[in-house]
């Protein structure tokens, strides 16, 4: 049987088509971080989208329409979240006038007058009601606006938008970017064509929201290390006691379960034996770390433990492909931060592939300095874990397949 992963590769990409002459439109993800005066804090999304443009840029594409969401507007134009902020970083990566345009009309008309190397920055999609309706009409005027469609937002392929998946029926061309593929080159091989021993490391607040990414691969890892607010759920579903830690009590058997098929399938499971607890997470005064059937009354685990980091190097270090998601603690905050931070350093100089997915993962691997060690860092946080759960991501179902 053929996985969905395989399945979501055999798309067509941007090197088997011929964009010469044509209206190329591009959903990018240009979804970036800026900060009360729009500055750009971290552009690596609008990066990860330049070798796109340019290969239409220089393969002679009529136009180019680049097209993306920016943070969460709730409805309608919204000052804060305009990409008209983003025009003057992407003319200085791309090195290229770029046009911005704030209404179809305008965009409409000037696209139809074809001249090799327009750039067209289109305002946030997420302004229009019919994007996140996935509304047919607005579909059609998407797609009305050019002769390929290249999909290059891995970041929203888990979303069934107009522009990352309805814009696909009413153009005759579509394919995927480089970026989306090397999503799938990067996840394939840690899925498909491991080296093994495979580790997944998981870490997060909540094992809801991983529970499905959790039994799905259970056949295919040889690890699994789990930490952060999560591990609290299992612990308690084992016997500890974790006083004030967040625990999900409604998913204590669900725990029980997941350890039981993991031994059913010789998982090797790796949970925290020491803990950061605090008397308050907001505002810290005692501070400290205990083993795991210490946690004082009162008290929350907010991060792993020198033990424990231990235990899990040692896990890791004998590893050949490692997927890691999730934070092992509250590392937005830095009293709460080392384990995470000294995680992605031993994970960033083992010797494995390594692949982290997730957008606070990929935050705090950043935030660490350890970014160019890894592997491979995807830029969907979503859309990665729905990857990882064996899903077909909606923004490559109706995309053009290889012969």
């Amino acid at each position: 049987m053929i996985s969905n992963i395989i399945t979501m590769g055999g798309v067509k990409s941007l090197k088997d088509i011929d964009v010469t002459g044509k209206r190329v439109l591009i959903r990018v993800d240009f979804n970036v971080p800026m900060d009360a005066q729009f500055n750009i804090s971290d552009d690596s999304r609008i990066r990860a989208a330049l070798p796109t443009i340019n290969y239409c840029i220089d393969h002679n594409a009529c136009s180019i329409t680049l097209v993306s969401h920016l943070g969460r507007p709730k409805g309608g134009y919204d000052e804060r979240y305009s990409l008209r902020h983003i025009q003057k970083r992407l003319e200085r990566l791309l090195q290229k006038r770029v046009e911005f345009i704030d209404d179809f009309d305008t965009l409409k008309t000037e696209n139809a007058q074809c001249s090799i190397e327009r750039i067209f920055l289109f305002e946030n999609i997420r302004f229009y009601d019919g994007e996140k309706k996935n509304d047919p009409e607005f579909c059609k005027q998407l797609g009305g606006l050019c002769d390929v469609y290249v999909n290059d937002a891995f970041g929203t392929s888990h979303r069934r938008d107009a522009s990352t998946y309805g814009i696909a029926d009413y153009v005759d061309t579509k394919v995927a970017g480089f970026l989306m593929m090397r999503e799938i080159e990067a996840f394939t091989k840690a899925l498909e064509n491991p080296i093994r021993p495979i580790a997944l490391v998981v870490g997060g607040s909540k094992i809801s929201t991983k529970i499905t990414l959790l039994t799905s691969v259970m056949q295919k890892v040889d690890k699994l290390i789990i930490g952060g607010a999560m591990s609290n759920t299992f612990l308690q579903a084992i016997g500890y006691d974790m006083k004030g830690s967040l625990v999900e009590s409604d998913f204590l058997e669900t725990a029980k379960e997941v350890l039981e098929e993991a031994k059913q399938h010789k998982v090797k499971v790796y949970l925290p034996v020491d803990v950061v607890i605090t008397d308050s997470i907001d505002h810290p005064i005692d501070v400290k770390v205990v083993p795991i059937q210490d946690v004082l009354d009162g008290f929350h685990a907010v991060d792993i433990g020198p033990a424990t980091l231990k235990l899990f190097s040692e896990a890791i270090e004998l590893s050949n492909t490692i997927i890691w998601n999730g934070p092992m603690g509250i590392y937005e905050i830095n009293q709460f931060s080392k384990g995470t931070y000294k995680l992605a350093t031993i994970i960033s100089e083992s010797y494995a592939y390594s692949i982290v997915g997730g957008g606070d993962t990929a935050d705090a691997v950043e935030k660490a300095g350890e970014k160019e060690k890894f592997s491979f860092i995807s830029t969907g946080g979503g859309a990665s874990l729905e990857l990882l759960e064996g899903k077909i991501l909606p923004g490559f179902e109706k995309l053009d397949r290889k012969s």
